[in-house]
């Protein structure tokens, strides 16, 4: 049986990170302290030279909403002929059919997730429907919850609904023991998680009272993933779904 595990990353360190840990698919994004945004190409090009990794990249323009004005789209039309996670809003909460539409067709043949923005969307079952209309892939969502064990109830919901169309992918709070709760409770396959560290900055000076960011955030602490966390990952998924220790999780 086919189990997934993917790795939100925003640096070439974390993605090193998880491709030593087992994993086989990252996330690739930026600024992920906010929740991510759209990845520098260099970023993308870095990554793709010093792994074998499965990329998928989310697009974001910016921090806030997932409602987003005639520029915006207009970067992202021209950021999703390299990349391929997105999704748009409307003002009354409704994914914009129209926008998705011409991004997914933009796409090609890429496979396509709706990110997070699924997770304040007003219907997400509406939205389900929509996204496997379009042709989109995967889901990734917490099931509109402030983490993915929270939202489990609608999590196992949207795996029954979706009936195999389209991949629902658990993000936000997950770990090697949810990992295995929610494989049990939901039915769930495929997992989307950071496994990061916050490492201590390499800096011996330090200038106190000058934030780069948002207040209240320190300059001198780094967020990575941690190789340990995504083998202790990948080992729970290979016991869950019986496969031999010399088999690998996608």
């Amino acid at each position: 049986m086919k189990y997934t595990l993917e790795i939100c990353t925003d640096s070439v360190a974390s993605a090193v990170a998880a491709q030593k840990g087992g994993a086989k698919r990252i996330e690739l994004c930026s600024g992920l302290v906010i929740g991510g945004l759209s990845p520098d190409p260099a970023l993308f090009k870095v990554v793709r030279a010093n792994t074998d990794l499965e990329i998928r990249t989310l697009l974001r323009p910016r921090f806030g909403d997932f409602c987003y004005d005639e520029y915006e789209f207009e970067m992202l039309k021209e950021e999703v002929q390299m990349y391929r996670e997105f999704g748009i809003l409307r003002p009354d909460g409704t994914m914009n059919v129209e926008q998705m539409e011409e991004l997914v067709r933009i796409s090609g043949d890429m496979k396509v997730t709706m990110h997070r923005a699924f997770d304040v969307c007003k219907d997400p079952y509406e939205t389900l429907e929509q996204c496997v209309s379009l042709g989109i892939d995967t889901i990734l969502t917490s099931g509109q919850k402030d983490s993915a064990w929270n939202g489990r109830e609608m999590l196992k919901e949207l795996k029954e609904r979706a009936k195999g169309r389209i991949e629902i992918l658990a993000g936000a709070g997950i770990n090697p023991g949810v990992i295995s709760k929610l494989s049990e409770y939901a039915g769930l396959k495929t997992f989307h998680m950071s496994g990061k560290i916050v490492k201590e900055s390499r800096m011996e000076f330090r200038r106190q009272g000058v934030p780069m960011g948002m207040p209240g955030m320190s300059e001198f602490e780094i967020w990575q993933t941690d190789e340990e966390a995504v083998r202790e990952a990948v080992k729970v998924l290979k016991n869950i779904s019986g496969l031999d220790k010399r088999d690998e999780i996608v």
